[in-house]
């Protein structure tokens, strides 16, 4: 006769085989999912291979030249002109680069644009006519530092010009 331990142990193996095949087909469909998903990656990697290639081909000098030739009274294009080529000093500054306006002297410019306007307002009640209007556009009125450009001031008087050549 079986022994109730003897039950116990045949119920523990039976449980452990069904564990271990669970985790064993969870592998299998994870390694599945991995070889296609490397099969799309090489797909991908294909196209973009395809792509460039195209790429290369569509954007030969050569065959641009005898397009714009074909085209030209369509399209009426004009080589680009050696003035019309920028350095990369002359260009503005980056959002990055912008100075920080000074926050003490902003406020001050504007608490003296409030006493003015307070001044103003003062003699214009005292004629008999409140001035809300002048006072805002005083307050407003106040100059804004702007940033310099890129570069030395004097290059920017200078721009420097040439040609491009093949």
């Amino acid at each position: 006769m079986l022994k109730t331990f003897d039950l116990v142990l045949i119920g523990v193996m039976t449980a452990t085989a069904a564990v271990t095949y669970t985790i064993k087909h969870r592998a299998e469909l994870k390694l599945e999912e991995v070889r296609r998903l490397e099969a799309e990656i090489k797909l991908e990697k294909d196209t973009i291979d395809l792509l460039k290639a195209d790429w290369a081909l569509q954007s030969q000098p050569n065959r641009l030249e005898r397009l714009v030739k074909a085209y030209n009274e369509e399209l009426k294009l004009q080589p680009t002109e050696s003035t019309a080529l920028v350095h990369a000093k002359e260009l503005p500054m980056l959002k990055s680069e912008v100075p920080v306006p000074d926050v003490t002297e902003a406020k001050a410019s504007a608490k003296g644009a409030t006493v003015a306007s307070a001044k103003g307002a003062t003699v214009a009640s005292a004629k008999g006519a409140p001035d809300t209007k002048g006072a805002q556009a005083t307050a407003k009125a106040q100059p804004i530092p702007m940033p310099a450009p890129r570069g030395e001031a004097e290059d920017a008087d200078q721009i420097e010009t040439g040609s491009v050549e093949e």
